[in-house]
């Protein structure tokens, strides 16, 4: 054998050792590194589908979702607390509106026990009052459902007929931020539609509240005022302390009156 074969051949035997030995080290780094820690996650109730206001739930609205443990709130519904949710969540209404994938918690759905929808999802304490509208009087259609609205009385004060004196035309805010739950017989709103014109509203009310609507029904005509949905968590002022009056002039059929609006 010759030189040249015997170096060459040297060689080979080197690189095939070195190479032996840095893929032994690989292989022993691999086999040292830690297991990645595993993600720990938490099967959530979650909607299905868009559930609607006052829709009641049937077991194809639910599904269960996996999140991250960690960020499962308390109040979501887990399967390895509930696991027999979507049935016992059956027939069960909702109070507030659930986008599809949103977690359901029982905080936005109420037991209906039989009764009809309205009484279900009245806070306890509350009374739902309707009352005649038009759209005139209720803001041209554009109060909708879960609105707030202020409650005005419009009286007719019939004066003696002295010296010529006209009659007095008041107007007054009988209720303040009053929620709105339904028009006529819709409580939610239609889909594809921004304005529901109704002839019939019904107010969200304490007993109260309800007594004083019911009195100045009787006395006057009722108009409804739209709030800004801002003024939702608004602190209701009392009738003495937003009280004004403003006298004006009204021409009808040729007969001059005055106006008083008072508020």
């Amino acid at each position: 054998m010759n030189t040249a074969r015997i170096v060459v051949l040297v060689i080979a035997l080197g690189a095939g050792g070195v190479a032996a030995y840095l893929a032994s080290g690989t292989a022993n780094k691999v086999a040292s590194a830690p297991p990645v820690a595993q993600l720990k996650t938490a099967d959530v109730l979650v909607a299905k589908a868009d559930i609607g206001l006052g829709q009641a739930i049937k077991p194809d609205d639910l599904q269960w979702q996996t999140w991250p443990a960690a960020s499962a709130s308390n109040a979501f519904i887990r399967r390895s607390v509930r696991p027999d949710a979507t049935k016992e969540l059956t027939g069960w209404i909702a109070r507030a509106p659930f986008i599809a994938g949103e977690p359901i918690r029982e905080q936005k759905l109420v037991k209906a026990d039989g009764s009809g929808f309205m009484a279900a999802i009245l806070p306890t304490g509350m009374r739902a009052v309707s009352t005649e509208i038009s759209p005139e009087s209720g803001a041209g259609g554009f109060i909708l459902p879960n609105d707030r609205v202020d409650v005005i009385v419009t009286k007719h004060l019939k004066l003696p007929k002295n010296g010529g004196t006209p009659d007095v035309v008041v107007s007054k805010i009988i209720l303040t931020n009053i929620r709105v739950l339904a028009i006529d017989q819709a409580p939610k709103e239609k889909e594809g539609q921004n304005a529901v014109i109704g002839k019939t509203v019904t107010l969200e009310l304490r007993p109260d509240q309800a007594i004083t609507l019911a009195l100045e029904r009787q006395a006057g005509a009722i108009s409804l005022a739209l709030r800004s949905i801002a003024d939702t968590n608004a602190v209701e002022v009392s009738n003495d302390q937003q009280t004004f009056r403003q006298n004006v002039q009204i021409v009808r059929h040729g007969v001059e009156s005055l106006a008083t609006a008072q508020r």
